[in-house]
């Protein structure tokens, strides 16, 4: 199985729409999730009308994405446990701050954005990933996507465009 992660699209103001190489990747995903900061709700839909979608609202979502999504969320595919949430404040322990909102749970997997720096490391036996930017070209120095690929384990890896 594989899952397509996405994080700051800041759509329509990054760029107008989903870079080529993320729709490429998004046709083979079994499922999406988006940890946040679309910017309008419209591309909700059109992640929902590709794959199974889950997601999160970020500090840049309005109202109608906001009601529509939660901020933090758990979701379980394929025997494991996805914790997913944006995150906030400083980059400086950004982290650490997401970890500390899941350490009530078990959790394989935790999936974040905000910092728009990609990231894919196993850290006290969870896997973190944070697939950075698919269109941020200011704070990031590469435009980027994590994929999960479940099997009898999960992995991620992130692709940089």
């Amino acid at each position: 199985m594989k899952i397509a992660v996405l994080s700051d699209t800041h759509l329509p103001f990054a760029a107008k729409e989903l870079p080529k190489d993320v729709y490429k990747n998004l046709e083979h995903a079994d499922a999406i999730i988006h940890a946040g900061d679309y910017q309008v709700a419209s591309v909700i839909d059109t992640l929902q009308s590709i794959a199974p979608f889950y997601g999160v609202y970020g500090n840049m979502d309005g109202g109608e994405t906001r009601q529509r999504l939660p901020a933090r969320r758990i979701i379980q595919i394929g025997g494991f446990s996805i914790g997913v949430m944006h995150g906030w404040g400083s980059p400086a322990g950004l982290e650490n701050r997401i970890l500390a909102s899941f350490k009530e749970d078990r959790i394989d997997v935790l999936v974040y954005g905000h910092s728009h720096r990609a990231k894919n490391e196993h850290k006290d036996g969870i896997l973190i990933c944070n697939p950075g930017s698919p269109t941020d070209s200011r704070f990031a120095q590469f435009q980027s996507m994590g994929v999960l690929t479940i099997e009898e384990k999960i992995t991620g890896e992130i692709l940089y465009f």
